[in-house]
């Protein structure tokens, strides 16, 4: 019978140590890290994606390309389309100068009359109808001036309508280029190669696992001590049994209660509602994998 009590005052013993050490840290969550996810900006087939599953890749990295030969061929008929289109300009200096002469020789008579007037030899009528001539001519000028201008300015226009669809096909080969848009690694690879893309397909999912979160919810006895921008340690349980430990800070805190998760606990268990809080965490070894538990300690 001493031997019985012995044996379960041992256990309760060994019960009442784990309780403390399941306690030991404030809260419990799982680390997170912003997942992007990248797809296709244009249609066509998948020349090439040059990727795998864990590979760490940089940002603005070229990582495979959708075939652009359809782009490339519509690129080339606008082209020709522009260079028909600016040689149908008018030369106005060539078009006008004829009219420029005629003025020019009008103005030389006019002023040799003039000087016949002035010498008695030459009569009003001869100069009435020279101004007339040089009325016409400056007219005609101005008018055909005006057309030559008008036809120019529409050419214009209808060489920029093509320059404008050029820019636009040079938008889509530039997004024809699959550029990786942040620095990380990839999760999961949806698209292969030679695969049939269009716009919105996912491609792969890309997440910066140098900067993670840690969502963990405490009770709100333990939300009066914690505040945005306050430091804390996370812990980390290593294979071998051992913790490992890395500063953190308080990005986050939820303004609304919720009924406690199932997975996460929290110093007292008792307390249905609990208050979502996230922590940064730089992952400095890359030891920290998304999923994986972590402990916080705001002391």
């Amino acid at each position: 019978m001493k031997y019985l009590n012995i044996k379960t005052l041992s256990v309760c013993l060994i019960l009442v140590s784990c309780n403390n050490r399941e306690f030991e840290y404030d809260a419990s969550g799982i680390f997170e890290a912003t997942e992007t996810i990248v797809s296709a900006e244009t249609t066509g087939k998948i020349e090439e994606l040059n990727i795998r599953e864990g590979d760490n890749l940089e940002e603005g990295q070229m990582v495979g390309y959708i075939d652009t030969m359809q782009l490339y061929l519509k690129k080339r008929q606008l082209q020709a389309s522009v260079n028909a289109v600016e040689n149908k300009k008018p030369n106005v200096a060539v078009q006008l100068s004829a009219l420029r002469e005629q003025i020019q020789k009008a103005e030389f008579e006019k002023q040799r009359i003039e000087n016949l007037l002035k010498d008695g030899a030459g009569t009003q009528k001869q100069l009435d109808d020279v101004n007339s001539q040089i009325a016409v001519l400056n007219n005609t000028f101005l008018a055909q001036s005006g057309t030559l201008s008008n036809s120019v300015n529409s050419i214009h226009e209808e060489a920029q309508v093509y320059a404008i669809q050029i820019e636009q096909i040079d938008d889509m080969l530039k997004k024809s280029r699959i550029i990786n848009p942040l620095a990380g690694t990839v999760l999961y690879k949806y698209a292969m190669g030679k695969e049939i893309a269009v716009p919105g397909k996912a491609l792969y999912k890309i997440a910066d696992t140098r900067l993670m979160s840690l969502r963990v919810y405490v009770v709100s006895a333990q939300l009066n001590n914690i505040k945005l921008g306050q430091d804390a340690t996370v812990f980390v349980q290593l294979s071998d049994g051992e913790s490992k430990s890395y500063p953190a800070k308080v990005t986050w805190i939820s303004d609304k209660a919720e009924f406690t998760p199932k997975t996460i606990q929290t110093k007292d268990e008792r307390q249905n509602l609990v208050y979502a809080v996230k922590l940064e965490v730089k992952n400095t070894d890359g030891l920290i994998k998304i999923g994986m538990y972590g402990d916080i300690s705001f002391k």
